[in-house]
């Protein structure tokens, strides 16, 4: 069969149910720049911000922006939803103190848990020893509802002296290591 073009305004079972199948097994099937595809979950973007430097930060008991974890994204439509996750990296604290993350679109919090009495509501907790490597994780599917850019960004509650990307003991040793941090986001077809 020669190559060409189908022009059709819709494509169905003969029964009106059922499969219905593009292409065959080895083949791919390619939807080109600038169409729009809907109800197939599809990802549209991918955008990630991934940092190698360091960041450390004192006791504050407050939250504070945690420099170069942000990622801008721009929705194509209002309707799809945003996949963001998030890797931090070899975070460590004091002994017996904690390091509380949260997610931020633009000036919005969003996905903490439910606030109780004077607990801190966050997205995710690193408890550990002053040397310990560990990495803190989590995943959220937001709806923006927008199609302007946003912009993703971690911030970081500190009980105690926390880093990100090094240890407490930062000494010029195999001993102790350097890592590094993702924020990516996708943004997903309704």
């Amino acid at each position: 069969m020669a190559n060409g073009t189908l022009k059709v305004s819709n494509i169905q079972t003969s029964s009106g149910t059922g499969t219905i199948t593009l292409g065959q097994s080895g083949e791919t099937i390619t939807v080109p720049s600038g169409v729009t595809m809907t109800g197939m979950g599809k990802v549209l973007q991918v955008v990630q911000t991934l940092k190698t430097d360091t960041f450390s930060t004192s006791g504050t008991n407050s939250f504070e922006d945690v420099t170069g974890m942000s990622v801008n994204i721009t929705p194509t439509s209002a309707s799809n939803k945003i996949f963001v996750m998030v890797n931090l990296g070899c975070v460590s604290t004091s002994t017996a103190n904690t390091a509380h993350f949260r997610l931020l679109r633009d000036a919005t919090v969003v996905g903490v848990g439910d606030t109780a009495g004077s607990r801190i509501s966050s997205n995710a907790a690193d408890f550990n020893d002053a040397n310990d490597a560990n990495v803190v994780s989590f995943n959220l599917l937001d709806s923006p509802s927008t199609t302007s850019q946003i912009t993703y960004k971690i911030q970081i509650y500190p009980n105690a002296a926390s880093y990100v990307n090094r240890m407490a003991t930062d000494s010029d040793n195999d001993v102790y290591t350097r890592s590094s941090s993702t924020i990516t986001v996708m943004e997903i077809g309704a």
